[in-house]
């Protein structure tokens, strides 16, 4: 394969990774915030246009590597998490989504002024690779329980469509051959090739099962809801958001082992400066907030194409695509199972990048805590219903409910407070 024709389709390759894992982000937000189909429409729109501008930038001038800015997966289950729980909190979903705002426009402000400040040595201190370690693991796994439901269909009634989710398998499974006993470019574009084919033979196999493209967009600031003062969920979001942080550490430092350098303080800078903007942006157009896609660290070991130019042309086409209504609902035809499936295997290189950030460390009988408690811990919040915190303060159950989030904490204070060496 040329090198023209190499980097057109990992172009397309890069356009389509950025697509799945951004199209089904502000449709799912929209209906848990029951936003009405002109609404989602909207802030689909949006995200199609700020996601690859997003990409675009982050390329050529913050932390200058192949890793796609997106709506980061911590505060994607964060949203999801806290409207799930509008009732045990007693609150209405605006409110919510205001109060999250909030939170969000607060957070990216102080992201710009620390990005500015160049607080990032200070920022590694609380965010150790043992932390770093724990937060992979955990966004792995949350990512991949996402994805593994999202691959399978349900009938109104609740039960499985065995058909569509069989196909969705077979698909996953498709994908995971072709990166495993493939050559050369059928290797490199497995995902490509598994998204193309399911696409095409969920079509003719199942004709009638269209997806809502979601309608005329209607633009309106703030469609989640108008800022406000709830601080339990402002002091919650912010926290995320703080947390969220870590994406930019966790991936910058691993994509640079596959470059074999070191990241610049500068580049980390430039980074945290530009994700802030883009924080602040999404709430008055109700998207989540942005950071550099550890997840895509999996996309690269799948891939094995390291160079920037097809990135930066994807987050291009994606941007696009945006701009052209036409366009933008024909891509929205995507099956969101397939789209699934093709990521569950993408995803499952994330859990080996976790694996290997543990390289050369140590445990014992007693050490092993330093990891297993806030993997273990986080894992099993992520298994309990949001309900069951009901009994809680209502600014703490945001929080403690979220698994992701207690497990980095957790992290952090066994980092900052436990002298391992001496166990």
């Amino acid at each position: 394969m040329n090198g023209h024709l190499k980097t057109g389709v990992a172009s397309l390759q890069w356009f389509f990774f950025i697509f799945v894992n951004t199209i089904v982000v502000p449709v799912s937000i929209g209906t848990a915030f029951d936003l009405s189909s002109a609404e989602i429409a909207m802030t689909l729109k949006s995200s199609l246009i700020v996601t690859g501008v997003a990409c675009v930038l982050q390329g050529l001038w913050g932390h200058r590597y192949p890793l796609m800015e997106g709506h980061s997966g911590l505060m994607w289950g964060l949203f999801l998490n806290i409207s799930a729980s509008a009732s045990a909190l007693g609150m209405d979903l605006q409110t919510i989504g205001g109060a999250m705002a909030t939170g969000v426009m607060v957070s990216g402000l102080v992201m710009v002024v620390m990005g500015g400040l160049g607080l990032v040595p200070w920022l590694q201190k609380i965010f150790t690779p043992m932390v770093m370690s724990v937060y992979l693991f955990l966004l792995a796994i949350q990512l991949v329980i996402i994805f593994f439901s999202g691959m399978l269909k349900f009938t109104p009634s609740g039960g499985l469509d065995i058909p569509v989710s069989l196909f969705s398998m077979a698909i996953a499974l498709l994908v995971a051959v072709l990166k495993i006993k493939g050559k050369g470019a059928v290797s490199n574009f497995s995902i490509l090739i598994g998204i193309v084919t399911g696409w095409i033979l969920y079509r003719l196999l199942f004709p009638a099962d269209e997806l809502a493209t979601g309608g005329t967009a209607s633009f309106s600031l703030f469609p989640l809801g108008k800022p406000n003062l709830e601080w339990g969920i402002i002091a919650t979001t912010f926290i995320a958001c703080m947390l969220n942080m870590s994406n930019t550490i966790a991936a910058v430092q691993a994509a640079s082992s596959f470059y074999k350098e070191q990241p610049t303080n500068k580049q980390f800078n430039r980074s945290f400066s530009l994700t802030g903007i883009y924080t602040v942006l999404t709430a008055p157009l109700g998207l989540v907030p942005y950071a550099p896609f550890a997840s895509s660290l999996g996309f690269l070991e799948s891939t094995r194409i390291f160079d920037r130019r097809p990135f930066i042309i994807g987050g291009l086409l994606f941007s696009v695509l945006g701009l052209i209504p036409a366009a933008s609902n024909f891509f929205a035809t995507l099956p969101i199972t397939v789209g699934n499936a093709v990521l569950f295997i993408a995803y499952l290189q994330l859990f080996g990048t976790a694996l290997q950030s543990l390289q050369g460390t140590q445990f014992n009988s007693n050490t092993i805590f330093r990891i297993a408690v806030p993997i273990l811990v986080g894992i099993s919040l992520m298994t309990l219903d949001p309900v069951v915190f009901s009994t809680l303060p209502i600014f703490l159950q945001p929080l403690i409910s979220n698994g992701l989030m207690v497990g980095v904490l957790l992290s952090i204070g066994l980092e900052l407070f436990v002298r391992w060496d001496k166990v």
